[in-house]
């Protein structure tokens, strides 16, 4: 009989539709999607043709109770959803995440609280801040995702003016936080409540401040300061699973920015499957069905890039392709959109202004980098 796995869900994502289901296949595992959304799932781009049930996803006490009596697993990849999966599982005693560390990860507040004494970062309750608060500030919502609605603030005026506009679009708590200087990198990582494995590092180039929109990432070696992350996310208890980590480095130290307790998003994870040559998906499947992590496979040295194409207006996307895979001379090229022909667009200034990703992997920076300019040279993202 087929191991049953209990997905939990709530907006639909590629992760999961082109990611983790088809992974399940593979493995030959019984997929059951557990969705407060549930129209997504049985029609259109993300339809699975397995069950889907509908339930209160980010209540652990539903997710429970519409699971059967001998479930193999129960496994999310979304941000908002690794507590109550988290705490679904420990029910039924599997595998799973601690469920206090998925809550430190998911609110920023009580991550900055609980790093303290390792790494102290000024954070407060955004309507809260005091007179002599270290500006500049990161003003964020506390749970928020997609660099949306976070801003850097260079005083209290400036900071009352932004939460005022926050506010009239969401009701959500906000937090402000010390900026952190120096150079962006992601960590990703994949444990088995063992052993937690780094998988590799991206340097990250975002906008020009006031923003936080990520608008490459690069993979390189993970930096020197990598030890200082790893033992930050053992304080938190970061350890199964898959996970996202943003932090920077300067001057020598290393300094968590956001941890995701979830795989890389935004078309990462397909390129860090590929470039690591590795079935991560299944991999990360596997885990949560308790087995351990495979032998390690040492990747031949490649290089690669992702590079979001991002509206730079807002109106009707009118051209743009579909999805590609090319070869480039030695370098693989991968497009994969997150808006079609006919999406209307409004700029946000935030990850959501994404159209799609390319993904490029060859032997070294040059070539990856010439193969990218010729692509996005040689087809068209319009809005009128």
């Amino acid at each position: 009989m087929a191991a049953s796995v209990h997905l939990v869900a709530g907006k639909a994502t590629d992760s999961v539709t082109y990611g983790f289901l088809p992974a399940a296949a593979r493995l030959g595992l019984g997929v059951t999607l557990l969705t407060d959304r549930p129209a997504a799932y049985r029609s259109g781009p993300h339809a699975y043709g397995g069950p889907v049930v509908e339930c209160d996803v980010s209540d652990f006490r539903d997710i429970i109770a519409h699971v059967g009596d001998a479930p193999s697993a129960i496994f999310s990849n979304s941000d908002f959803l690794q507590a109550p999966a988290a705490l679904a599982a420990a029910y039924f005693g599997l595998p799973a995440k601690d469920w206090r560390a998925a809550t430190r990860a998911k609110n920023k507040a009580l991550m900055r609280r609980h790093l303290a004494s390792i790494d102290p970062v000024f954070s407060a309750d955004a309507r809260e801040v005091p007179v002599d608060a270290p500006y500049p500030l990161v003003l964020k919502p506390r749970e928020g995702v997609a660099s949306e609605d976070v801003f850097l603030v260079r005083d209290g005026v400036e900071l009352a003016t932004r939460v005022g506009e926050i506010a009239a679009r969401r009701d959500d708590p906000l937090v402000a936080e010390e900026y952190l200087p120096g150079h962006l990198h992601t960590l990703e990582t994949l444990g088995d409540g063992r052993e937690l494995r780094v998988l590799g590092s991206f340097r990250t180039t975002l906008s020009p401040p006031p923003f936080f929109v990520e608008e490459r990432l690069e993979w390189t070696e993970p930096p020197p300061e990598t030890p200082q992350v790893l033992r930050q996310l053992e304080e938190l208890g970061i350890g199964f699973g898959a996970c996202h980590t943003e932090f920077v480095v300067h001057e020598g130290r290393a300094r968590i920015i956001e941890v995701n307790y979830r795989l890389i998003g935004d078309h990462c994870d397909f390129l860090l499957a590929d470039l690591l040559g590795i079935p991560l998906f299944e991999q990360i499947l596997q885990v949560h069905l308790g087995e351990p992590l495979p032998g390690r496979r040492v990747p031949r040295p490649r290089h690669a890039i992702a590079e979001p194409v991002i509206a730079d207006r807002s109106g009707t996307l009118t051209s743009a392709p579909g999805p590609l895979r090319v070869e480039d001379g030695p370098v693989q090229l991968s497009y994969r959109p997150q808006r079609t022909v006919g999406d209307s667009v409004a700029v946000t200034r935030t990850n959501r202004d994404y159209l799609g990703t390319v993904r490029a992997i060859g032997p070294g920076p040059d070539e990856v980098n010439a193969a990218l300019e010729r692509f996005r040279a040689s087809h068209d993202w319009t809005i009128t």
